[in-house]
């Protein structure tokens, strides 16, 4: 309070003393005009100019018609006859004072609106200009946190105050944040609990809290929510220390936080979106798998049901050769569909995450001919070579699963390249 009385006298001095100087400066003027023959009405034109000097300077209408009234008394006064008196010889002297006051009062009035509008003007300009300054900055930031944050520099740089700032998520407010526009400030003025119940007062109620407001008017900085019409994303606090903002200032502030909101908004419809998406392709994927190892289940299957009928129907007519090649083939199918399993289960181990690695060092060579092993018996009809290099090779590795993937490997390489091909397994060293 006493920081706003202060200004208020400074500006009531501000001016008198404008006032007072120009009112000597055109009297100086008009004597001057007298000396040198000028008219009276070259005298009332140059106090009317003082008027147009106070209205550009003061903006306050109060001096002006003060102004235009004590020069219509100083004119009476010093220039028209009997002088050094407020009578006058001519009665039509007091048209004309009334006349001059109010033409004096209009042009005052003419001059301040004309210049409150080249201020307005030129607040609209700086507001759009900080508002676009925003909006690029926020467009370059990656996520909400980055988002909020940003508006917080952005609010303390503009205002040149400390500014805190708390991220609402899952419906509370998380722990705040600082950009200090003094990094020397202390930040445990602005963690004391009354601090916090301000905040959270802001974020339960969409409405302004702190300094200058009737709720929590103690706390050291103004809280206002970054909100929409359905959602708040966070409270910004502007530590204000007492001091009042102006109507454009609160507006300002109001329209940057708005901006962010709306940053905050398209951000997170674009999260979503890509959420959905992820979770379409996921879906998409998972049904992609699922028709695969159908085929895979499939083809084996089939197999095996079909020497299986040949065995329960024909086995007595079977020579003992066929019937080896008929268990022998039902052996392999059974193997082919335990290894798919095996797959499956690895898969769905990493993916949750529960997959535990037994790792030991494994001569490299041994584990790729046991991984051979295993491969399909369709394996006969391609060239498969083997290169490890005349070094013996030793590596730190999970044995089973290292020979899972051996063998997932060559399978493919075996079902989907033509027969007789050239199937090559190279191990080198690192």
């Amino acid at each position: 309070m006493k920081q706003e009385q202060m200004k208020i006298w400074e500006r009531f001095l501000k001016g008198l003393l404008v006032m007072t100087g120009i009112l000597f400066i055109a009297t100086g003027i008009g004597y001057l005009f007298r000396y040198l023959g000028f008219s009276e009405e070259n005298i009332i034109i140059v106090y009317i100019l003082g008027v147009l000097i106070i209205a550009i300077i003061t903006v306050n209408r109060g001096w002006s018609v003060c102004y235009s009234l004590l020069s219509v008394l100083l004119f009476n006064f010093l220039f028209t006859d009997p002088r050094f008196t407020f009578f006058s010889y001519d009665y039509g002297y007091p048209v004309t004072f009334v006349t001059v006051f109010i033409a004096a009062v209009i042009v005052s009035n003419l001059t301040i609106q004309i210049r409150k509008q080249g201020y307005r003007a030129e607040q609209m300009a700086l507001r759009t200009r900080i508002l676009l300054e925003t909006n690029q900055m926020l467009q370059k930031a990656k996520n909400a946190d980055e988002m909020i944050e940003e508006t917080a520099r952005h609010l303390m740089r503009m205002m040149g105050k400390n500014v805190i700032y708390y991220r609402a998520e899952d419906g509370i407010l998380s722990e705040p944040r600082f950009c200090m526009a003094e990094p020397g400030a202390a930040k445990m003025l602005y963690l004391q609990q009354r601090e916090r119940q301000a905040a959270q007062w802001v974020f339960e109620n969409r409405k302004r809290a702190g300094t200058g407001m009737d709720q929590y008017p103690d706390a050291h900085c103004l809280y206002l929510a970054i909100r929409n019409e359905d959602m708040v994303y966070g409270v910004i606090g502007i530590a204000l220390e007492g001091m009042m903002m102006d109507v454009y200032e609160q507006n300002l502030i109001l329209s940057i936080l708005g901006e962010c909101a709306l940053a905050l908004e398209k951000e997170g419809y674009n999260r979503k979106r890509e959420e959905a998406l992820a979770q379409a392709k996921n879906e998409q994927l998972r049904a992609n798998l699922l028709r695969s190892i159908s085929h895979d289940l499939r083809t084996p299957l089939t197999s095996i049901s079909g020497n299986a009928d040949t065995l329960l129907h024909s086995y007595d007519v079977l020579d003992e050769q066929t019937r080896k090649q008929i268990f022998t083939d039902i052996y392999d199918d059974a193997q082919w569909l335990t290894g798919l399993v095996e797959n499956l289960l690895s898969i769905t181990k990493i993916v949750d995450g529960s997959v535990k690695l037994h790792l030991s060092d494994q001569v490299v060579d041994d584990i790729i001919s046991e991984a051979l092993r295993h491969i399909d018996r369709r394996a006969a009809e391609h060239h498969i070579a083997v290169d490890c290099g005349d070094v013996l090779l030793l590596a730190r590795m999970d044995a089973g699963l290292i020979m899972q993937v051996l063998i997932n490997l060559v399978n493919n390489a075996v079902k989907y390249t033509p027969v007789g091909s050239n199937i090559q397994i190279t191990a080198i060293p690192r």
